[in-house]
């Protein structure tokens, strides 16, 4: 299956913006995440299809995707 993946801030660094990539069925958003090298506890906010989701959501063909990183500050 197809889902197109929108990384934002420091998630860009040395990948991409915006990819559709091919998973196999059933991968969840941790599944993606650890594909891409990017540790469960680095996400801060999870959108599928523009709502928000867990990291355990299973993804489905033509899904997109969009991981936020946890963002410090006072």
């Amino acid at each position: 299956m197809r889902i197109t993946v929108r990384l934002f801030l420091s998630f860009r660094a040395g990948r991409f913006h915006t990819e559709t990539i091919e998973c196999p069925a059933g991968i969840t958003v941790a599944g993606v995440a650890s594909d891409l090298a990017l540790l469960d506890d680095t996400i801060g906010l999870v959108l599928v299809n523009d709502r928000q989701a867990d990291v355990q959501h299973e993804l489905t063909d033509g899904d997109r995707l969009a991981l936020f990183p946890v963002v410090g500050g006072g």
